[in-house]
């Protein structure tokens, strides 16, 4: 007889269980909202490596991972009488029926069956377009009860901004990037991708300066600046700037480890080898890569 699967109430029973000051596990009982979410960040970088490696065997612990990290925000939550796993569930799906009346067109589950199959699917354009102005009224809800919560006498003229609940947490990279596509929306922007391109020739310049008259911090903040306008060459290329990033990361820690091993065999390594021997063997790697994908194009084409 084959064992039962564990449920979704089994995992809520395990946290309670490990968060009780009796019985309970130690570091678990000792964690808070502030110290899990180094662990939900990591948690989902592990979900995005084992997607990028489609190491499929590994997701569904990856991603069981990534659970349990809002089971812990659940469980907080409950501890402290604000909320439960069962309102995370419960907000969630309003909110999707409210951002899906193309599927859900009376905001409930069983209405997408009551509306027939004749009906007239919307474009995607529309749906993204809608999604956004749904959101966009989410935003400026939320930023209507903050304004009432808080001391009319210093946030009196407040408005709702297009910037609201950019999470300050994210990575800057996939920040900035979320940050310039809100502001695209209400058109702040170029027109096109060669004003971004001047963009980031002006700001490169700008480094320079500042490095020949000998200002590093002046020269770090300019940097801060090419980094932002290179997140938008990204954005109006449609792509996602953390996932450019990563994909370069793995090329060059791909191409490192052939220079590595190319002076290992050669009973040498980075340390003692000069710059222009690494160089040569990075050379090397880029052509050989070359190579494999001329191959594998070859040999996939019809």
């Amino acid at each position: 007889m084959s064992q039962r699967q564990h449920s979704l109430d089994d995992l809520l029973t395990l946290m309670a269980v490990l968060r009780d000051p009796e019985q309970g596990c130690p570091w678990d009982i000792k964690q808070d909202w502030d110290s899990i979410v180094p662990h939900t960040l990591e948690e989902a970088y592990e979900v995005a490596d084992a997607i990028e490696r489609r190491a499929w065997d590994e997701l569904p612990g990856e991603l069981g991972d990534l659970l349990f990290q809002v089971i812990y925000y659940a469980q907080f939550g409950q501890e402290q009488g604000r909320f439960d796993f069962h309102d995370v569930v419960d907000t969630l799906t309003a909110k999707m029926l409210r951002r899906h009346p193309h599927v859900f067109p009376d905001g409930s589950l069983n209405s997408r069956r009551a509306l027939g199959e004749s009906a007239e699917a919307p474009g995607l354009e529309d749906i993204k377009g809608r999604w956004e102005a749904l959101k966009a009224e989410e935003r400026a809800e939320r930023s209507r009860d903050t304004l009432e919560a808080s001391a009319a006498s210093v946030l009196d003229g407040a408005a709702a901004s297009v910037l609201d609940d950019v999470p300050r947490t994210l990575p800057a990279l996939s920040r900035a990037a979320k940050l310039s596509r809100r502001a695209a929306r209400v058109g702040f922007d170029w027109p096109d991708s060669r004003g971004v391109i001047a963009k980031i020739r002006e700001e490169l310049d700008e480094v320079e300066e500042a490095l020949a008259e000998g200002d590093r911090s002046h020269a770090a903040e300019e940097v801060g600046d090419l980094l932002f306008a290179v997140t938008n060459l990204a954005r109006t290329l449609k792509a996602d700037p953390e996932q450019c990033l990563r994909a370069t990361n793995a090329k060059f820690e791909r191409r490192f480890r052939h220079v590595e091993a190319a002076l290992a065999a050669a009973g040498s390594s980075p340390a003692a080898a000069d710059l222009a021997t690494m160089e040569r063997h990075w050379q090397a790697a880029k052509r050989e890569e070359r190579r494999e994908i001329a191959t594998f194009l070859g040999d996939s084409r019809p």
